[in-house]
């Protein structure tokens, strides 16, 4: 995270502040233009052949495509839009939430230009950014068209098992772009994933050996052999006197260098 930190120390000042509603706004301009039959996505979309021709505004455009037609969706899937980048802006700061967006689009762009005649939209950013948001805040409870309650950790499972069918079962086109948005989840949160599966590992060793009476004694008593794991409310002492011998409260009191 030390390279984060230098990035985020020389190019700060250039972080765009709630950039979510820039992108909101841009992406309500062209959902009008779709509604009103002016414009049609493929317009727009990064297509690797139409940028290739000379067409080089869909880089930026397909960042703009709406999330659905029907107004009520739409509404809804801008809410939850603005929710999750409010909220990750503001854990991260904005610098950290600009990068997330750009490592994403980049990724994107790259799977995109291995397949020239397919479409790429910006579906896949937006799935990156929904993970990033329920793994930060797991327990956010989302109320789906503002009625039904659900916490987003288990959207965010169902997500996951989407990925995971798209991954086996879909074309290489949309495989890799897939496995682009995992690919920038991981690339941020693999590090602190790695640590707790290994402190969870060991946390479930320690309750195997504890339940299985294996469990290593810290402290045991010299005298009557009790220790931290057969009383594990028992307190423990130590006498300098006797060669920093262990006893049990119960006898370091009776013991003969204590007066």
């Amino acid at each position: 995270m030390s390279l984060l930190n230098t990035l985020e120390r020389k190019f700060q000042r250039y972080a765009i502040s709630n950039i979510t509603i820039y992108i909101i706004a841009g992406q309500t301009i062209f959902w009008a233009l779709f509604l009103s039959k002016t414009l049609s996505i493929d317009k727009i979309a990064l297509i690797p052949s139409m940028l290739f021709a000379g067409e080089w505004w869909r880089l930026i455009t397909f960042i703009f495509i709406p999330p659905i037609e029907n107004p009520v969706f739409a509404f809804f899937a801008w809410y939850l839009f603005y929710l999750i980048g409010d909220g990750l802006e503001g854990y991260w700061g904005a610098f950290r939430y600009n990068l997330f967006l750009l490592v994403s689009y980049l990724i994107t762009v790259m799977v995109a230009l291995f397949f020239v005649h397919f479409t790429a939209t910006n579906i896949f950013m937006g799935g990156s950014l929904f993970l990033a948001f329920a793994y930060l805040y797991p327990d956010f409870q989302l109320y789906i068209f503002f009625i039904i309650p659900i916490r987003i950790k288990w959207l965010a499972t169902l997500m996951w098992i989407t990925y995971a069918v798209v991954i086996i079962a879909g074309t290489w086109h949309i495989r890799l772009l897939a496995l682009a948005s995992i690919s920038n989840f991981l690339l941020f949160f693999g590090q602190d994933i790695a640590w707790k599966i290994k402190n969870g590992n060991r946390r479930m060793l320690e309750q195997i050996l504890h339940f299985s009476g294996k469990q290593k004694a810290f402290h045991k008593c010299t005298i009557c052999g009790k220790t931290d794991v057969s009383h594990p409310q028992m307190e423990f002492r130590y006498c300098q006197e006797c060669d920093g011998a262990c006893y049990c409260m119960a006898h370091i009191n009776n013991h003969k260098h204590i007066k």
